[in-house]
């Protein structure tokens, strides 16, 4: 289980998290939305001990980050918003790598990079360059990275970005899986239709803060549209809005001013 407690975060004078308070459970795929900057990334790279938060506490399975860092980041596999890194490497040394900092031996590295490579299509180019792949194909290699320790906890940013649609639904597929096994997946995503169809609950951040927590049908309610118009309809500023369609000049004045 992932817990948030109390948790912000500044970016000098800009607060990119306020407070923010969620428990993730066992065996559910948890889908974290937000517009740009609504701090998805944020959130995730304090959960994976990149960053460490200006205020609040995170617990993995009841241990404080803090007080155990690399215990709790042995059980999280993690892909990054970017596929741009290690570029000079090999895709296999880059795996090799991963294996070696997760003590994966010998003979389960090479049936579970092969198995991960089948899944998606990586089998000819696991001894081409990072920097020689399409952007697909740099999302593809670090997500088999990550995956072969195939820790408890999945937490990916923005996964599905590049995929193809196979690999895009290869992915889903592991990811039920996953949490059919007890464990935990985490993820965050501007594609609103995959997280209605494919999480278990979902949080929406707003500037920072989480405004909602909860399963498609506790969001819908008795309405019967979808997460895309319910979402727009939240984490829109309707007074700005309205305040423009008031006064067409409104923001010419505040530039004057």
């Amino acid at each position: 289980m992932i817990k948030l407690q109390n948790i912000a975060h500044d970016y000098g004078n800009k607060k990119a998290l306020n407070n923010v308070n969620l428990e993730i459970k066992e065996g559910e795929i948890f889908g974290l939305i937000g517009h740009n900057g609504a701090g998805k990334s944020t959130t995730i790279k304090g959960i994976v001990s990149i960053i460490d938060h200006t205020e609040g506490n995170i617990f993995i399975d009841g241990k404080n980050i803090k007080e155990f860092r690399d215990e709790c980041k042995n059980k999280i596999a993690y892909v990054p918003d970017s596929p741009d890194m290690f570029l000079r490497l090999q895709a296999m040394t880059y795996w090799n790598f991963i294996s070696d900092v997760y003590g994966i031996s010998e003979e389960d590295r090479e049936k579970r990079i092969n198995e991960l490579c089948d899944i998606f299509s990586m089998s000819d180019v696991k001894e081409m360059f990072i920097e020689e792949f399409s952007h697909g194909m740099r999302q593809k290699t670090f997500l088999i990275g990550a995956l072969i320790p195939n820790p408890k906890i999945w937490i990916l940013d923005e996964p599905m970005t590049g995929l193809d649609p196979q690999a895009a639904f290869n992915l889903k597929e592991l990811m039920k899986k996953h949490v059919s096994e007890g464990n935990t997946v985490l993820f965050s995503t501007h594609v609103l239709e995959v997280a209605e169809k494919l999480c278990d609950r979902i949080g929406i951040l707003k500037k920072g803060e989480l405004i909602f927590v909860g399963t498609m049908e506790e969001l819908r309610g008795d309405s019967t549209r979808n997460l895309e118009e319910i979402y727009l309809e939240m984490v829109s500023d309707k007074s700005d809005t309205e305040k423009s369609l008031e006064d067409p000049n409104l923001e010419k004045k505040e530039n004057v001013r």
